[in-house]
């Protein structure tokens, strides 16, 4: 028979264990929580900072100069040491110039006896003048004696260019370098005979400056491209972009320089835009044929988020940072992260100005964990490094890193341009054709960047000043700058300018440069209004 158990016998136990529960329970109610986790945060703020793109690229001498022998003849010796550093004017080489002496001396008595019967010649004419005059003889015996005058002068004139040519000739038995630089080895031995087929002696390259060429894939300069126009991205003021080098060591070449050169054209062949960058390299550390890393500098993002590297974590899901808000609790945020900027990286996405981004004190985080939080200020962006050799004279390369993108037209130099006037901001060119005042595609590109200057900033107004080459008539010339200067007026009319913010000026001086391709062009120079 089943014995069941009554209430008076459980009463006691349910009631003794529910006394122990109760006074654990006051014990663990009874202990202090712990104290939030302490952690540093950072206000991010939207900044503009620096955008650097990197490229590989090979050195190359700004001027290798061939050493060839200008006449046939026998090499007598080799004057300067392989490899060693040579001075413009210096000896190379020695041919035997014994054959070369032999024929100027052969040269000028040639030239001595065609003037001999030049005298002879003068001497007859002088003579035959007066007795034609007098009819003592016929006027054919003073066109005989004109006519030897005349071919014996000519014969001198011939004598005497071929002891020139002597003399020139003697003159290359002696070769010279033309630039300062390092040498190569010599390529004919002593004593070797040169000719047309093997004349080439050597070669000179000029070390300082040191140019560096690297190419811009397509799809980059489209990308960048759309960025600019998207606002995103911002060129460098004066199109002028800052190069330097990593070298194979992982080492910074300590001189940095500029981009001064951008191709016409894509290669057909590799589909790449070639630039090129000169810097200065007076201890002769780069030489030619070296593979380094490029780093170009001048573009900016405006309205960017950074934050230090550490605060950028990774999980499953990709990449994301730990925000606080105002109460303190923690959140796991995603993010896009972008460039590295030395110790911290650039936020592309998934950040809004003003948040607390947690940089310390990860350990015990955990979504809605509340922490204390310790702002501490934004780390500083690298400091761009200066410039060296500002002397250089520098090509505008905005045909091709206004975008290290719109990559369509060449790079033009950018001439010396009046003074501006007091507290202007910005200077810019456009370029025509010979003879021509139509604006291409590369002018009217930039000439619409001119325009969303002088829109965002009311307080500037556009001086605009065209110039031409030397050649051609100077009224033409005249009439050409002032056409090109209202074309460049009327385009930012269209585009939106007052035209009371546009002041036409005659240039100085009417031709813009040396060189015709640099003389024809507007300057459009941005001044606060006066």
């Amino acid at each position: 028979m089943r014995r069941t158990m009554t209430g008076p016998l459980v009463g006691p136990a349910v009631l003794l264990a529910a006394a122990l529960l109760a006074a654990c329970s006051g014990k663990e109610a009874d202990k202090p929580k712990p104290p939030p986790s302490e952690v540093s945060v950072q206000v991010v703020q939207t900044q503009t900072v620096p955008v650097v793109y990197a490229f590989v690229g090979q050195t190359e001498s700004s001027q290798q100069v061939e050493i060839r022998a200008r006449v046939n003849g026998f090499l007598e010796r080799r004057i300067y040491t392989e490899g060693a550093f040579v001075k413009a004017g210096e000896v190379m080489f020695l041919m035997d110039a014994k054959p070369f002496e032999a024929s100027l001396k052969a040269a000028r008595a040639e030239l001595a006896q065609q003037q001999a019967r030049l005298a002879t010649a003068r001497a007859n004419l002088a003579r035959v003048k007066p007795l034609v005059a007098d009819d003592a003889l016929a006027v054919k015996d003073l066109d005989d004696a004109t006519g030897q005058e005349q071919a014996a002068a000519a014969a001198v004139e011939a004598a005497s260019a071929k002891v020139t040519d002597a003399q020139l000739n003697l003159g290359y038995v002696t070769i010279t370098s033309p630039v300062a630089g390092i040498s190569s080895f010599a390529k004919v031995q002593d004593g070797a005979y040169v000719s047309a087929a093997n004349s080439l002696l050597t070669y000179v390259a000029k070390l300082d400056p040191m140019r560096v060429n690297f190419s811009l894939s397509e799809n980059e300069s489209l990308r960048v491209q759309e960025e600019i126009a998207k606002g995103q991205l911002v060129k460098a003021p004066n199109d002028d972009y800052g190069v330097e080098l990593l070298l194979a060591d992982g080492s910074t070449f300590p001189a940095r320089g500029r981009v001064t050169f951008a191709d016409a054209a894509f290669s057909q062949e590799t589909g790449t835009f070639l630039l090129r960058a000169e810097l200065p390299n007076p201890r002769g550390q780069l030489r030619p044929g070296q593979f380094v890393r490029v780093k170009v500098s001048g573009f900016t993002r405006p309205n960017s988020i950074v934050v230090p590297q550490r605060a950028v974590q990774q999980g499953p899901r990709g990449q994301f940072v730990w925000t606080a808000d105002g109460e303190g609790k923690v959140i796991q945020r995603p993010v896009e992260a972008g460039d590295w900027l030395g110790d911290q990286w650039l936020v592309t996405s998934g950040l809004k100005n003003g948040e607390r981004v947690v940089v310390d004190g990860f350990m015990r985080l955990a979504p809605g964990v509340v922490v204390s939080a310790k702002e501490v200020p934004a780390e500083p962006l690298p400091a761009p490094k200066p410039l060296l050799a500002p002397s250089m004279s520098l090509p505008s390369v905005s045909a091709a890193l206004p975008a290290i993108g719109a990559a369509a037209a060449p790079a033009m130099p950018s001439a010396a341009a009046p003074a501006a006037a007091s507290g202007a901001a910005d200077k810019d060119a456009v370029y025509f054709e010979r003879g021509r005042a139509v604006l291409d595609a590369t002018g009217r590109a930039r000439l619409l960047g001119v325009a969303a200057t002088l829109k965002s900033r009311p307080a500037l107004r556009a001086e605009v000043q065209g110039y031409v080459d030397a050649s051609g008539d100077a009224a033409a010339n005249k009439t050409l700058a002032r056409d090109r200067a209202q074309t460049v007026r009327d385009a930012l009319v269209a585009a939106g300018v007052a035209p009371g913010r546009i002041l036409l000026q005659a240039p100085p001086n009417l031709v813009g440069a040396d060189s015709p391709a640099l003389a024809r062009r507007v300057d459009v120079v941005l001044a606060e209004a006066r």
